[in-house]
């Protein structure tokens, strides 16, 4: 009887986040520019700067995000899939790895700090900031961001999680920052047929990572830790989770929409 009760108010809450979910995706894609990059380029409006000369180019048309944050989120979509790959590894990376991930923090925020005085007329810089340096340490950054969120994910969602971390050694740390930085660096191939799909990869990559954050969030909310042996079971979470994460896309994009009356980048020529 207490299974069957369970499972009811699980469906319930499933439904209810899915029709949430349907709702403000329909209301989202309904306000935001038409097309899959007009739809790329409202999540960056949301989350990026979006400085022109800051970002790459797809011929004369800007890409949805910004050098550095498009490094950062394909950075962390290879992350996550790395993740994924190896199963429910939640043991976090030894304490050498943990210095190394902080050393790309720092790398980083050094040439995120250097980049941002260099807007500022005649201030002093410790070098001239490019954008392939943008994209460098945001993939880094990207790497850094899933090798902590993903096994606080595994920690969270299952009661039969791996306690082995899936960064084990420094052969699995280079392999994966290796990778990323390699489907990062297509973008400088300026290929039109890549970089159209990494232009929507970057975007659905930033959704990806927030509805994930969100779903955590939901789960300590209802005080459902380590509560699921299956991936069907998170159905109704995820679906809380990603709605709440294209909730904050919207505010952001109305919000900024409001303050500056346009749905472009910033620009600084």
């Amino acid at each position: 009887m207490l299974d069957r009760t369970t499972s009811k108010s699980r469906d319930r809450f499933t439904l209810l986040g899915l029709l949430l979910f349907t709702a403000i995706l329909t209301g989202w894609l309904y306000f935001t520019p038409p097309g899959l990059l007009g739809k790329a380029d409202a999540v960056g409006y949301a989350l990026c700067h979006r400085i022109t000369v800051r970002s790459f180019l797809f011929g004369e048309r800007q890409l949805p995000l910004c050098a550095r944050c498009s490094g950062m989120y394909l950075g962390a979509l290879v992350g996550i899939l790395y993740h994924l790959r190896v199963g429910r590894r939640g043991g976090f990376p030894p304490r050498k790895i943990l210095f190394a991930l902080g050393g790309l923090l720092v790398i980083f925020g050094i040439d995120g700090v250097n980049s941002y005085f260099h807007l500022l007329p005649k201030f002093p810089t410790l070098y001239e900031p490019d954008n392939i340096l943008r994209l460098v340490t945001g993939t880094g950054m990207g790497v850094s961001m899933t090798a902590v969120l993903m096994p606080i994910l595994h920690q969270t969602l299952w009661q039969n999680w791996d306690p082995q971390p899936a960064i084990g050694g420094f052969q699995e740390f280079f392999l994966l920052l290796a990778t990323a930085l390699i489907f990062s660096a297509l973008l400088l191939t300026e290929n039109a047929l890549l970089l159209y799909p990494l232009a929507l990869l970057s975007a659905f990559s930033a959704i990806l990572l927030l509805g994930l954050i969100y779903t955590i969030v939901w789960i300590m909310i209802r005080k459902k830790e380590n509560a699921f042996h299956h991936t069907y079971e998170l159905i109704g979470y995820l679906a809380f989770g990603f709605s709440t994460a294209l909730l904050q896309v919207f505010v952001f994009d109305a919000a900024r929409l409001w303050l500056t009356g346009t749905w472009n980048g910033f620009n600084f020529l």
